[in-house]
């Protein structure tokens, strides 16, 4: 097959960046020696330029230099100068569709529920009862079934040395990973639920890493507080490569509907993924055969949301509270057999 120059658009945060991962590697599979290209964010960049299957990052930094529709339109005319063949979009915004038109790429594909789909030659059904890789993946085809690929990812030796350094400070105790953080604040289980089972785990004599990003830093810090040699915080320290090169080393990530989720999934580890406003069924669920998750759903105000929100609209957070510790830490048993 001839080989293409393509362009993969991904701007969103960075749980879809992972969950792109799979649409480029079967996209290098079906056209073998092309070169593929994404569009990405500033925060994401490091998740693809990781891709062995990606050959040039370009970052679209939307909150800043290229926020005003101005700058824009000269980002879609340094795409268009690049002359790509394919152009395949599994982020759905109006400023991606805005990049579709005035990209020059006459072969774009893109979903039908696209900000301004029409901009898109080939549109695909966005079907919402499939998981987001599957979603992705029609994108190439259709009639993908077999779509449970794990994202590949290059991690350093620098990296591994740096973790490997940090892990050697627990005097080898088997190590849980929890990241208690979200975009979206009704995403995030109770912090004062998280604090007793991380008790419940320090107990067991397990060792606790607090991962996130850099917004993380001062809930995983005020989680610790308790807590003197058991628990440590890596938010704000590594970045999801680092934090990935850890979870390797991790018997089981506990987190909310957030990018850890398929962080985890990527190293197929076992995942606890814990639902509060949102479900499983949009599609953002650990596929791998260990992980598992838990959601309280007998609630008429749930999901309140696909993305979650600032703050709860009834006031309630019912979907959080009524998802006790207890029944978390009884799904963690099942997981460890313990």
């Amino acid at each position: 097959m001839m080989s293409k120059k393509i362009l993969i658009i991904q701007t969103a945060f960075l749980g879809d960046a992972i969950l792109t991962l799979p649409l480029i590697q079967k996209a290098a599979e079906k056209y073998p020696a092309s070169q593929i290209d994404v569009v990405s964010i500033p925060s994401t960049e490091i998740i693809f330029r990781s891709s062995p299957f990606v050959n040039n990052v370009i970052v679209l930094d939307k909150k800043g230099k290229h926020r005003s529709l101005f700058k824009l339109f000269g980002f879609a005319s340094e795409i268009k100068k690049q002359k790509y063949d394919l152009l395949l979009s599994p982020h759905r915004s109006f400023r991606t569709s805005l990049i579709v038109l005035f990209s020059g790429i006459k072969n774009t594909v893109g979903f039908d529920k696209s900000s301004f789909s029409f901009v898109y030659k080939n549109k695909v059904k966005y079907n919402y009862k499939f998981h987001e890789v599957r979603r992705n993946l029609s994108l190439l085809n259709n009639g993908i079934d077999e779509w449970k690929i794990f994202p590949q990812i290059n991690i350093t030796e620098e990296v591994k040395f740096k973790v490997k350094d940090i892990i050697a400070k627990n005097n080898n105790r088997q190590i849980i990973c929890i990241a208690p953080g979200s975009v979206w604040k009704t995403k995030m289980y109770p912090q004062e639920y998280y604090h007793s089972i991380i008790e419940f785990l320090v107990k067991k004599n397990f060792y606790v890493y607090l991962i996130g990003g850099k917004e993380d830093e001062v809930l995983c810090s005020n989680l610790k507080k308790n807590f003197s040699e058991s628990v440590a915080v890596t938010a704000g320290n590594f970045n999801p490569i680092e934090t990935i090169e850890l979870l390797k080393n991790s018997k089981l990530l506990i987190c909310n509907d957030s990018a850890p989720t398929h962080m985890g999934v990527t190293v197929n580890i076992p995942v606890l993924t814990l639902y509060c406003s949102t479900i499983k069924d949009f599609g953002f669920y650990p596929y791998n055969n260990s992980s598992s998750w838990l959601s309280f759903d007998d609630l008429k105000c749930k999901p309140c949301g696909i993305h979650g929100r600032e703050k709860c609209p009834v006031s309630t957070f019912a979907c959080g509270y009524n998802l006790t510790p207890a029944i978390v830490i009884q799904r963690i048993l099942q997981m460890l057999n313990l």
